[in-house]
């Protein structure tokens, strides 16, 4: 079978279940200069690159791995949120980004490859492409709206770039994630599709939008209903919502996906709203609770954890859900009127 044959006849068992946050689990690990840095020496401080670990201290990434595989996920998301060329320059590490992404996608691999060893039970990576700090949608200069930082061509290279990577290090999937920018989650699809096409087979494309205000917009102003149709030429084997809000917060904008998507529905909301520290509270039971419904509610195929979620949230909901029956897929999507 391949990757997405396997994903789609596991998905028709039960409901999958994706891992949980890494920043925040790394933020754990209170680690230094000294340990992102390890013997790199770029000229720029690396604390808080949390890419860069899978080369300077993969123990940390790969433990994460670990302990969101025993909590029952089936699919490990890479550390490469912002393992792109784009973000990397940030610390001056642009000419690392190949090497940050073929370990990260070969760590999860191993990883994947030791616990299907262990049961028998398919375990998926996929390859994780964060939105990067640029925007083609919007200027960042209110005195000039036409303004842009960089356009499309040079984004879907610097997608490519990282694509590319992650399949060579043992990615099944490309997840285009936190879609703030339709335009940007475009750009990721062709680079993609390219990416697949210059390796003669298809590389199934998982999409995850992230919404700005309770209206269930993202940044570049579109709903999840207009999203949907935005991207859905591309055959995408997930579609779904992260980050965001807590799980309370994304219920009506799951059933709208669940309704309309002849795709699988993947949700990995935050562990609620953060405090006013910027920590997040949620108890994993309350979370599992929450993601719970929309699961007796036939309303999703994937269900995970993003933002201050921990290995015992993904048990949590992995316990909740277990024994329930999947989304049904329709076979031709419901027709709706585009909003926004």
């Amino acid at each position: 079978m391949t990757p997405r044959e396997l994903f789609h006849a596991e998905a028709a068992k039960r409901i999958l279940i994706t891992d949980g946050a890494f920043g925040t689990e790394i933020q754990n690990w209170k680690l230094d200069e000294a340990a992102y840095a390890g013997a790199l020496a770029l000229g720029h401080d690396q604390k808080g690159n949390n890419d860069i670990l899978a080369l300077t201290r993969p123990e940390v990434p790969e433990s994460i791995h670990r302990a969101y595989f025993a909590a029952g996920a089936d699919i490990a998301e890479t550390n490469t949120f912002s393992a792109n060329r784009i973000s990397q320059a940030d610390y001056g590490a642009q000419a690392l980004v190949r090497d940050i992404n073929v370990q990260s996608a070969a760590m999860a691999r191993r990883v994947a490859d030791e616990f299907t060893a262990r049961d028998g039970r398919p375990r998926f990576v996929a390859g994780a492409l964060g939105p990067t700090n640029k925007t083609l949608s919007l200027s960042p200069d209110v005195n000039d709206p036409g303004y842009r930082e960089i356009d499309f061509d040079y984004l879907k290279d610097v997608y490519r770039e990282q694509i590319d990577a992650l399949v060579e290090g043992g990615a099944d999937f490309v997840l285009i994630e936190t879609v703030f920018d339709t335009l940007n989650a475009k750009a990721g699809i062709m680079a993609a599709i390219e990416a697949g096409g210059a390796l003669g087979r298809d590389l199934p494309i998982m999409l995850s939008m992230t919404l700005t205000d309770l209206s269930g917009r993202n940044l570049s102003g579109h709903t999840v209903e207009a999203f949907w149709h935005a991207v859905r030429h591309a055959r995408p084997l997930t579609i779904g919502l992260n980050c965001s809000f807590g799980a309370e917060q994304l219920r009506p904008h799951v059933k709208v996906l669940s309704d309309l998507c002849d795709a699988l529905i993947m949700v990995y909301p935050n562990a609620g709203l953060p405090n006013e520290l910027g920590e997040y509270d949620e108890r994993p039971e309350t979370t599992a609770g929450l993601v719970g419904e929309w699961a007796r509610a036939g309303q999703v195929n994937v269900l995970g954890g993003c933002c201050g979620s921990t290995p015992e949230h993904i048990a949590a909901i992995a316990d909740a859900v277990r024994g329930l029956p999947p989304r049904a897929v329709p076979a031709t999507p419901v027709r709706t009127r585009l909003a926004g």
